[in-house]
């Protein structure tokens, strides 16, 4: 049985659509909605929705704890051997979760998690929906924008993989999207979930991180389009940005202290606050 872990806050109306393939999908006994924080009307209508369709279950009260905490509350109410989350602003086709497990099962690996290809609603490959594992050095090359010296250099590789040739059959990759995931129960507990320590953005990679490490199989499954539509929330994106922000400074110090330089690391911080500064310029600038 596949349970599928939905987190929402302040999401929208793409949240009922993205409950709906959820429980269209064959192979999923219960699909838990961990509700962070949404409008009245809307958690009226969750709790309408969940008293209709006994395998949906929504776990409120515990307030905005952030998206790894409330990945980790979900999967901890969750009765499947596997799991599969989903971003409340994403679509399952049809027959999508029972293709992720198989892909997975089918791969032999002890450990391993599977993703779709990630869509924009105009059918591209979305940005994230393939990623390299993060590190300080290719988080400088995409902030300093050194790829477009030499794109064809390793040295220079971008940390996103969606312009690279399209998948023609499942395929290890190094890192997927947290948008859309599945894994087996084993897997979860043996990684511990999600690191709770961040709170909104970057706890994917993070996840993917520990399960290279593991020596576990990130599977690309490009049978499976997800089509995934960014920035629903109605949370202001200057909270997001900054957020964003804190987690990546949280990743590279947890993974990455000693081993880079420490000028470099501070370097690399020092870049991160200024896009953000200009970001947060840019975006009052635009409201005023």
């Amino acid at each position: 049985m596949i349970s599928v872990i939905i987190v929402s806050y302040m999401t929208g109306g793409v949240l009922f659509s993205s409950i709906e393939t959820a429980l269209g999908q064959d192979g999923v006994g219960d699909v838990l909605l961990v509700d962070n924080g949404n409008p009245a009307m809307d958690e009226e209508r969750l709790d309408a929705l969940a008293s209709a369709e006994e395998r949906l279950t929504v776990l409120r009260g515990q307030g905005n704890v952030g998206f790894a905490a409330a990945c980790n509350l979900g999967a901890a109410h969750a009765r499947g051997r596997y799991c599969l989350f989903l971003n409340p602003d994403a679509l399952l086709p049809e027959g999508a979760a029972v293709k992720l497990a198989e892909a997975g099962e089918g791969s032999g690996a002890e450990h391993w998690v599977t993703g779709p290809v990630l869509l924009n609603p105009d059918g591209t490959e979305q940005q994230g929906s393939r990623r390299q594992i993060l590190t300080p050095w290719n988080a400088f090359v995409e902030a300093t924008k050194l790829w477009k010296l030499a794109p064809q250099h390793p040295a220079f590789r971008r940390f996103n993989d969606h312009e690279a040739p399209p998948l023609q059959r499942s395929t290890v990759v190094p890192c997927l999207s947290g948008a859309c995931f599945l894994v087996p129960r084993g897997t979860w507990d043996e990684l511990g979930g999600m690191d709770q320590r961040f709170f909104l953005h970057v706890e994917d990679i993070d996840f993917f991180l520990r399960l290279n490490k593991l020596g576990g199989l990130a599977i690309a499954v490009p049978e499976v389009g997800v089509v995934h539509h960014k920035s629903s929330s109605q949370v202001d994106p200057l909270f997001v940005e900054k957020r964003k922000k804190q987690s990546m400074n949280l990743y590279f110090d947890t993974h990455f202290k000693g081993v880079y330089p420490k000028g470099f690391l501070s370097l690399l911080r020092g870049l991160l606050w200024t896009s953000f500064s200009f970001r947060k310029l840019k975006l009052l600038l635009k409201r005023g």
